[in-house]
């Protein structure tokens, strides 16, 4: 499998999981999402938020279109569904960059600052999109842990249950 098939279907995984996540959180009462429930971005909605500021953070890496931002845990949506539709748009911001690389543009360098510390650095984009999509499963992880000290079932979160991934026989 080349790289950039490897990261198209871990973008597909990330949007999958992102519109389940949603799915999951929507009904619960707005204060049980920005409940302190001792997360490291506190509650549901802080970690959302920071998957959401740490995704724009990197596509204007990526973009050259710079996401400024002092904190990684900045509140940017208190509303759930403006919230739910601003991910929505950036998961399809992530997918239409995707689209636009060649295998050849991933072993580019991409140089940046990063928000904790002032040096600059430089990383391989294709190492670089491969963190963006680990960073992602590593909080949504601690959200479905979340839910289900909450008594909400997540349900599946393997990449074989992304619909047409596997072929049934």
């Amino acid at each position: 499998m080349s790289e950039l098939r490897s990261l198209e279907l871990q973008n597909r995984y990330n949007r999958w999981m992102n519109e389940s996540l949603y799915a999951r959180c929507q009904p619960l009462d707005p204060e049980v999402l920005g409940r302190d429930l001792g997360a490291f971005f506190k509650s549901i909605l802080g970690t959302l938020n920071h998957l959401l500021l740490a995704d724009r953070l990197w596509l204007g890496r990526f973009t050259g279109q710079p996401y400024s931002v002092t904190r990684l845990d900045t509140i940017l949506y208190v509303d759930f569904e403006t919230l739910r539709a601003e991910r929505a748009a950036t998961d399809q911001a992530l997918t239409d960059y995707l689209a636009s690389l060649t295998e050849t543009d991933l072993d580019q360098p991409l140089r940046y600052t990063s928000v904790l510390s002032p040096e600059p650095r430089t990383l391989r984009l294709g190492d670089a999109l491969l963190h963006v999509f680990h960073h992602q499963t590593h909080h949504r992880g601690q959200i479905t842990t979340l839910l289900s000290q909450l008594g909400v079932d997540f349900g599946e979160t393997d990449l074989l249950f992304i619909p047409g991934v596997v072929q049934r026989e």
